[in-house]
């Protein structure tokens, strides 16, 4: 049997390593204790219940944690992926409470269903500021709505009283701003300063004037909002992206009542806001993701060349300064495939004069290209004789041309797929319903030709005009674009109703008879 005789020197260096290991994990344990904080909410009549922590993105409100609250009570722990902004206890209900989250331990006890009124704030600097605030402003609120109520009684009877009750509505009025103007003042680093300084409105001057006392710019004030709209907001301070007054203030900004609904003013606009943000910030993330993905959804025409413009600019450049995307959030494989699309989708965007398409036409030997035509305008038009809406559509299109669109300098550049077998049923297609307007496809022979060899065919076509399907990312048929006298792009993915209506509107055609009224199935398709 062999003896093993243990080595104390060897004993002495594992014994030093083993507590070199101990003091690390401890240091790493203290760490991640740093990274979490207890959020403890005491709400009495709440019965025994599961209750959910939520969370702001902007606007949107979105499940963060779940507890089980028992006589009333619920624990959470906040670690490092929770961020600050405004949080929510969310109970069976509906019944729901916000407070600020700061990386700070929280102990909220209140009652139900008077949550604000009855809240007392434990622990928590943020929400002392913060709930306080939101408790003055409720007195203050009910206290102006009763000396309301007692001058709406004495209106027009009591002049004296009248002036009183609106001498103690100033002064409630001012002793709000005071509140306001002395919590921004004294707690300029704090969460609850940002939010309410950001909610307050933007003071307007007086308009400048002319020497005969009129104004020179009769839309000073809204040149004046939009043009001070941010500066109440430290758009350098990550955690406002974590409160709806931010997403709501963004929002505004970008709708209606602010900016004219066109790709170009809102592209000008998204330009000069988020190139004055931070690239690295969680502010650029929300605010780009924001603009690109929201005018992407919109059933505005032309509003596509928003998100097709934001990706080019945001998603699709490279930052200097990191040598990456601009868009550091996204996936690579995620970012390369829409890179690759919206090189495609940038040459079909409102404004843009896009690729020609030449093909041959029905006889199989002339070649004809859209950008030769003279026309007023030009409606492209890319169909299939299989499609079975594009059976309906065509002959539609073919009576809009001959009644009304041929009399006008208005042609009809239509593109037909007629590949293989589909080129004698394009052709059938074109003899049964009569159609005049200009017909061209990748015919069969044309398509092999391709195949075995497309250069020689370069001296008359191009490699776009021969992938059609793929340059004007024809995803489905039929397809409408219309385009003006230097075929730039004015409007697509239109109805034949639509179109109708926008060619008598673009040639200033009045009381022409309408041919085809709005038609339900079509709009839906």
């Amino acid at each position: 049997m062999k003896t093993i005789l243990f080595n104390k020197r060897l004993f002495s260096v594992l014994k030093i390593h083993m507590m070199k290991k101990l003091i690390m994990l401890l240091f790493l344990g203290c760490s991640l204790i740093g990274f979490s904080q207890k959020l403890r909410f005491k709400v009495d009549g709440i019965k025994d219940t599961t209750v959910f922590l939520t969370k702001y993105y902007g606007s949107k409100l979105y499940y963060a944690d779940t507890a089980i609250m028992k006589n009333g009570v619920a624990e959470f722990t906040a670690t490092e992926s929770l961020k600050p902004g405004i949080l929510a206890l969310l109970m069976p209900g509906q019944k729901y409470f916000e407070f600020i989250y700061n990386n700070e331990e929280i102990n909220i006890e209140t009652k139900s269903p008077r949550f604000i009124d009855d809240m007392k704030i434990k622990k928590s600097e943020e929400n002392k500021l913060f709930i306080g605030y939101i408790q003055f402003l409720q007195n203050q609120r009910n206290n102006a709505n009763e000396i309301k109520a007692k001058r709406d009684v004495i209106k027009g009877k009591d002049e004296v009283m009248e002036k009183m009750y609106d001498k103690q509505l100033d002064s409630i009025s001012t002793g709000v701003t005071n509140y306001q103007k002395s919590l921004i003042d004294n707690n300029k680093e704090k969460l609850v300063s940002k939010l309410l300084k950001m909610s307050m409105d933007i003071t307007i001057p007086e308009p400048p004037k002319n020497d005969k006392g009129e104004a020179i710019d009769p839309d000073f004030r809204y040149h004046y909002f939009r043009a001070h709209y941010w500066d109440n907001v430290d758009l350098s301070d990550d955690r406002l992206v974590n409160t709806q007054v931010f997403g709501q203030k963004i929002e505004f900004y970008f709708g209606k009542n602010m900016l004219l609904q066109h790709p170009d003013t809102i592209l000008k606009v998204a330009y000069q806001f988020c190139d004055r943000l931070k690239p690295s910030s969680e502010v650029f993330k929300f605010s780009v993701d924001y603009i690109t993905n929201n005018f992407a959804k919109s059933n505005i025409m032309g509003m596509d060349k928003v998100f097709v413009m934001m990706a080019d600019r945001y998603y699709c450049r490279t930052n200097p300064e990191t040598g990456k995307s601009y868009a550091y959030w996204m996936p690579k494989e995620k970012l390369d495939d829409l890179c690759k699309d919206n090189i495609v989708k940038k040459k079909l965007v409102q404004g843009v004069v896009p690729p020609n398409v030449i093909l041959r036409d029905t006889t199989d030997k002339n070649w004809r290209g859209f950008y030769d035509l003279k026309s007023e305008y030009t409606i492209l038009y890319f169909w299939d004789p299989e499609c079975g809406h594009c059976k309906k559509i065509t002959p539609k299109m073919q009576k809009l041309y001959a009644e009304k669109l041929k009399a006008r300098n208005v042609e009809v550049f239509a593109v037909g797929k007629a590949t293989g077998d589909d080129f004698e049923k394009w052709k059938k297609f074109i003899r049964d319903n009569k159609l005049t307007f200009i017909n061209v496809g990748l015919t069969k022979s044309l398509y092999e030709e391709a195949v075995k060899d497309a250069l020689p065919l370069m001296k008359y076509t191009n490699i776009e005009s021969l992938n059609y399907h793929d340059t004007y990312d024809l995803y489905a048929t039929p397809r409408i674009i219309v385009l003006d006298k230097d075929k730039k792009i004015i409007a697509k993915q239109l109805t034949i109703s639509q179109l109708e209506d926008l060619m008598d509107r673009l040639q200033n055609i009045k009381d022409a008879p309408i041919l085809f009224p709005p038609d339900p199935e079509e709009e839906a398709h």
